[in-house]
């Protein structure tokens, strides 16, 4: 089976300008509704910047489309979808201070009220940022350790165990010793109303 195509962080931005300027809203009016400032918001649909998953769901919701959108797969409504192993479909941290990369493992299915990716984190990032967005996550450790900052508390995170959280507190993980982590994530946010 083949390997479904990477989607490129460039294409990512393209890709909300078009929403965006389809929907008729301007980039203050996004900064407003998501809580980003313009010159982000404009650096990100440039490409300049290249946002986690958590930011790109808060701008989708924005929106009014979903981040499977953003990674082009458009498909019919459904009651049930299966992704096999060589049909998820990359995200490619080009050239970022993030270094992550993300694997849409549920990219069929239409109107999700969750994100599930399959997230890889480097061994040594070059930077540490603090995430904070409305709603819930699951961090499952699939390979590797983690050091996981919530809040004021830090847990160390193995192989087989589980964090839920609240992700509107701010958090952040990054890889323990010489092995990355690959663990399955699942965002859960409030549909806009």
């Amino acid at each position: 089976m083949k390997q479904k195509p990477a989607i490129v962080e460039s294409e990512i931005g393209k890709r909300i300008k078009s929403a965006r300027n389809k929907k008729r809203i301007t980039l203050e009016s996004l900064a407003l509704r998501t809580g980003f400032t313009k010159g982000y918001l404009s650096k990100v649909e440039k490409s300049q910047k290249a946002p986690p998953v958590s930011t790109l769901g808060t701008i989708t919701r924005a929106l009014g489309i979903t981040i499977s959108s953003l990674l082009g797969e458009e498909n019919p409504a459904t009651s049930i979808c299966l992704v096999k192993k060589g049909e998820r479909v990359s995200i490619i941290r080009d050239g970022t201070n993030f270094e992550y990369s993300y694997e849409s493992v549920a990219h069929k299915f239409t109107n999700k009220m969750m994100e599930p990716f399959i997230l890889t984190l480097p061994v040594h990032p070059k930077k540490r940022t603090l995430y904070q967005h409305e709603g819930q996550e699951i961090l499952f450790i699939l390979e590797g350790t983690m050091k996981f900052l919530h809040g004021a508390e830090e847990f160390i995170v193995a192989e087989g165990d589980c964090v839920y959280f609240d992700s509107g507190i701010p958090h952040f993980g990054e890889s323990v010793g010489d092995k990355g982590v690959k663990c399955f994530m699942v965002i859960f946010s409030p549909r806009s109303q």
